[in-house]
């Protein structure tokens, strides 16, 4: 018998339970939308109670009915031969038959464990390990692994090559793709590493660090799910262009509640996008740059007036500099938050008017009375507004862009050389808004300023009848008033139950300042590869920031050893380059080879744009998935001009947006201006591995790539 007859039978075989499930899929979707109708004439009854009674039940079940439709492409991905003669589907998400028998089960229950730990050596029970290709409700293709060769029945058939690899060749698409049916062990150690403490998971380029660290919040919503969803879980990336990446992957695996965020976006009202230089990064990066924000947080404010003068019952009352300058800083005692002790300055101004008036021999009403006098005035009033007006920390920020005033407060915490290379790089606040560097700064300020007290808004429900009960119409009105009575959270939400952080490798101290914040009753996932950071400061102060925001809780360390995004061919490149820099570095092993070595092209500068242009046009005739134009971070909008009006499968990036994406095919501009220094080194090291299929550089220095 021929393999594709086999394969055929097999498809067969799988078709079958594939279309028992789907038609069980399709009566639980009747049932759901039966009761849904059911529970709306519960408010025929007339009475609030009935009301209460109809919202939960249509609720629940426009809830179950919205999951079962998300679920409904590739449903089914696995098989489990078992050595008990036990067969156990996997998939997305667990039905049942009518008889309560299992004919799918959640990918993240115990019972699916093995389908994911499961390894010749350690075969865990199971003698037959399938994954199943499908299109819609179609079942397309099929891979076995045989993980017990001894205990196989007599008769039981094996296709294909093995799961995995079958699965890495396929075009990635636009977005990342979840690896749900292709897990592997030592990832799925890490996905199911206990929900508390702190779960730090370290691989090199393309062992799934990302993957990993997603469908480990999609398990923790699974296993916990009161607990997580209810505290809810933040994802935190390192770039726009990264969380825009990965937001398919939770959805596509039941789970819509997770936040994800930017380190430009995690500040509300912020999303920035801009970078500086990695050398003024560095400076903004350190843990110093709190008492230089400090310095400027007690400051006087620029413009501000210098002195007070008062005519009161024909006395010259007057404050000077000197005496307003003590006022403010008696005020802005130590650990003093400027806007919380607003009203300290403003009752001190009134003591020391009420001191001089009386010393003059004024004739003075009670104090309280003197007080309310001066508050009525209004030249007094806008005197105490322009002298302490309530600060935003943009507003002090934009502070450091007065040479004077930055060398004032950076004076003896920074070093000359250092103040000298800030200076100009907050000069673009006010039109252009913060770099991604700057919105940590941001969160400092906020922390140290604090915020003036302001009176509770009582906020209308939309959907208020009547002592607790709420009307609600359409399946968006139930999912939107559910989810507010469920999770309040306010725009600036500081009490996550667990906090992701991706591509952790480059997070400054300071931004750690700024995540630990919003995860102090956290649980914590952390991933990256310190192969590929781009932190170029003090490795020490690095460390006591980090572990100062995931505190004592204990740490559960992972480690992925196998590349599956890279070929063998293309990931030899990235080797000899990380190498020059980290000769002793252990390095993941990429498990497949394509046979198509990464090509070089070399071209003179006039040149350049049009062979830039050409590579990206020959990638779209050999690829199908996603081509990426990767550049130094300086020629963005040039190189994005080069290949202007090309498909959006071309999409542009600097190697600093290339961390964690992932290419089938990439075209790497001007390679040697990435490789300036060991950061660049590191940063080249990244931009080598985003692709899966096919790597061409192209510059106008043929001697940036190192010999053996």
């Amino acid at each position: 018998m021929s393999d594709t007859t086999v394969l055929e039978q097999e498809i067969a075989v799988e078709q079958e339970h594939v279309d028992r499930v789907y038609a069980r899929l399709t009566q639980l979707r009747r049932d759901a939308s039966r009761a849904e109708k059911e529970g709306y004439q519960l408010a025929g009854v007339g009475t609030f109670g009935a009301l209460v009674e109809r919202d939960a039940m249509v609720f629940h079940q426009a809830r179950r009915r919205h999951a079962l439709d998300a679920e409904h492409e590739g449903l089914v991905f696995g098989r489990l031969d078992l050595l008990t003669g036990a067969t156990h589907y996997v998939g997305r998400m667990g039905i049942r038959d009518d008889n309560a028998k299992p004919l799918v089960v959640d990918w993240r229950a115990p019972a699916a464990a093995a389908f994911y730990r499961a390894t010749p050596a350690d075969p865990l029970g199971v003698v037959r390990r399938r994954m199943i290709q499908s299109t819609r409700e179609r079942v397309t293709g099929i891979e076995d692994d045989l993980l017990d060769p001894d205990a196989a029945p007599e008769g039981m058939r094996v296709v294909g090559d093995g799961a995995l690899l079958a699965s890495l060749a396929k075009a990635t698409g636009r977005g990342m793709r979840d690896i749900v049916a292709t897990i592997q062990r030592e990832q799925d150690d890490a996905i199911r590493s206990p929900a508390s403490g702190v779960t730090i998971v370290t691989g090199g380029p393309g062992t799934g660090k990302t993957a990993v660290a997603l469908h480990r919040a999609a398990y923790l919503l699974y296993s916990d799910r009161s607990r997580f969803a209810g505290g809810g879980i933040l994802v935190v990336g390192p770039s726009g262009v990264f969380v825009e990446y990965i937001a398919t992957v939770l959805p596509s695996l039941g789970e819509e509640t997770a936040t994800l965020r930017s380190l430009g976006s995690l500040v509300p009202g912020w999303d920035a996008t801009r970078v500086d230089p990695g050398d003024v990064a560095s400076i903004k990066g350190s843990l110093r740059m709190r008492r230089v924000l400090e310095r400027a947080s007690h400051d006087a404010v620029p413009g501000g007036p210098t002195e007070l003068k008062l005519l009161y019952h024909g006395t010259l009352l007057r404050l000077d500099a000197n005496d307003l300058d003590r006022i403010r800083r008696a005020a802005l005692q130590r650990g003093a938050r400027r806007n919380e002790v607003r009203g300290h300055g403003f009752d001190r101004v009134f003591d020391a008017l009420w001191a001089q008036a009386r010393d003059a021999k004024v004739r003075l009403p009670e104090k309280r009375e003197f007080e309310s006098e001066l508050a009525d005035r209004n030249d007094f009033r806008e005197f105490l507004k322009a002298w302490w007006p309530r600060f935003t920390p943009m507003r002090v920020l934009r502070w450091l862009a007065d040479p004077k005033r930055l060398r004032a407060y950076a004076n003896g915490v920074l070093s000359r050389e250092e103040i000298a290379t800030l200076q100009g790089s907050f000069d673009a606040l006010a039109e252009h808004g913060p770099t991604i560097a700057d919105v940590a700064l941001l969160d400092e300020l906020d922390e140290i300023m604090g915020r003036p007290r302001q009176p509770q808004k009582k906020t209308k429900n939309p959907f208020h009848v009547r002592d607790g009960i709420q009307e609600v119409s359409t399946y968006a009105d139930r999912q939107a008033a559910a989810r507010a009575q469920q999770v309040q959270r306010e725009e600036d939400y500081r009490e996550y139950a667990h906090v992701v952080v991706d591509e952790s490798q480059d997070v400054s101290p300071m931004q750690w300042r700024m995540i630990g914040r919003r995860g102090s009753y956290a649980s914590w996932t952390i991933v990256g590869d310190p192969a590929q950071t781009a932190w170029s400061g003090d490795p020490a102060e690095l460390d006591r920031a980090r572990d100062r925001a995931l505190g004592s809780r204990k740490r559960n360390s992972y480690a992925l050893t196998t590349n599956y995004r890279n070929s063998s061919e293309i990931f030899e490149v990235a080797a000899r380059v990380i190498r020059t820099i980290m000769p002793d570095l252990p390095l993941p092993s990429a498990v497949r080879s394509t046979g198509v070595a990464p090509a070089d092209v070399v071209s003179g500068v006039p040149g350049l744009p049009e062979a830039v242009r050409e590579l990206a046009e020959k990638q779209l005739a050999e690829v199908d998935g996603t081509i990426g134009v990767i550049m130094p971070v300086p020629r963005r909008d040039e190189v994005a001009g080069w290949v202007a009006g090309l498909p959006e499968r071309v999409q542009v990036v600097t190697a600093l947006e290339a961390k964690g994406m992932e290419y089938d095919s990439v075209v790497l501009v001007e390679p040697s201006q990435i490789a300036t220094d060991p950061a660049g080194v590191r940063t080249l090291y990244v931009a080598l591995s985003r692709a899966t299929q096919r790597l061409t550089t192209v510059g106008t220095n043929p001697g940036w790539l190192p010999n053996d």
